[in-house]
């Protein structure tokens, strides 16, 4: 039981960097109903913004993830009127192969640029153990470092979507975008600001993987970027707690496996346990049965 609750615990930060992705992904989906297959390319943007502005700029650990996030708002709002916008009104193909595109040109562009060798990511962060409960359990001061910041981000998110006028926006455009329009609320700049948004978390999640892996290379962004779609669709695609609940489950089940001997399959039991919740709910954990009139 002891070995149980350490593995748990050493999945809480892994499950945070998830959970920060995956709420790009189900916040545009909840917007436009847009998979955007770019994200994980944001997220390693993200990373290596953080490297450039603490190995050349020299600057700190916090005000490189603030600039990052900012860096990264940027680039989606980019992304989402250059690339998306365009095709808004396409058919779902469109809009996918499109998504798959921008992540190619990111990807390849950044290793046009950066060449495609890991980076070892500056070690900016003390690395201590913590004994908890007289030394039973273990954790690392990067650990919890990653989950503080992202608890604290979560609960901005959340201050934004239900306390402020472009939150309330936000949830009038994914429950309905034509009655929104007609209150005066403007479509454009409540993707954009979506966009902004899930690109300023992804950004964030790519500096806490450099600092936890001390590790960055043009491709990271394609295995996250995956994972945290599939925990966004187990806990509910477009339902924000149901992201965070899927961040933090497929997290703390991937180390569980590693921890028990089967880290060659890591990956194919995340995406096993996908298959399992499709087939039994179909609209994820947290997802609602959504009738549609003919």
């Amino acid at each position: 039981m002891e070995q149980l609750i350490q593995q748990l615990i050493n999945g809480l930060s892994l499950g945070s960097i998830y959970a920060l992705i995956a709420l790009g992904y189900t916040m545009v989906y909840g917007i436009i109903n847009l998979i955007n297959f770019a994200h994980g390319d944001v997220y390693m943007l993200g990373a290596f913004i953080g490297f450039g502005l603490i190995t050349i700029l020299k600057m700190s650990f916090l005000s490189a993830l603030l600039i990052s996030m900012v860096s990264c708002a940027i680039i989606g709002m980019v992304i989402e009127r250059v690339a998306y916008k365009p095709i808004r009104k396409s058919s779902r193909i469109a809009a996918l192969i499109t998504a798959i595109s921008v992540s190619l040109f990111l990807e390849y562009g950044t290793m046009y640029f950066v060449k495609p060798e890991s980076r070892a990511f500056p070690q900016v962060l003390d690395n201590k153990t913590i004994e908890l409960f007289g030394g039973k359990f273990m954790v690392s001061s990067i650990d919890i470092w990653i989950v503080v910041i992202t608890v604290v981000l979560m609960v901005v998110l959340q201050y934004v979507i239900h306390k402020t006028k472009m939150g309330k926006a936000m949830r009038a455009v994914a429950m309905d975008s034509e009655a929104a329009q007609y209150m005066g609320i403007s479509i454009d700049k409540t993707i954009s600001f979506t966009f902004a948004i899930g690109s300023a978390l992804a950004g964030a999640a790519g500096v806490l993987v450099g600092v936890y892996y001390n590790s960055i290379n043009p491709l990271m962004g394609v295995m996250p970027g995956l994972k945290a779609f599939v925990a966004a669709v187990i806990g509910g695609i477009g339902v924000i707690p149901g992201a965070m609940f899927g961040g933090y489950f497929l997290g703390m089940t991937e180390t569980m496996v590693s921890a028990y001997g089967g880290s060659l399959y890591k990956d194919a039991v995340a995406f096993a346990i996908l298959i399992v919740v499709l087939l039994i709910k179909p609209n994820g954990l947290f997802g609602k049965n959504v009738k549609e009139k003919v």
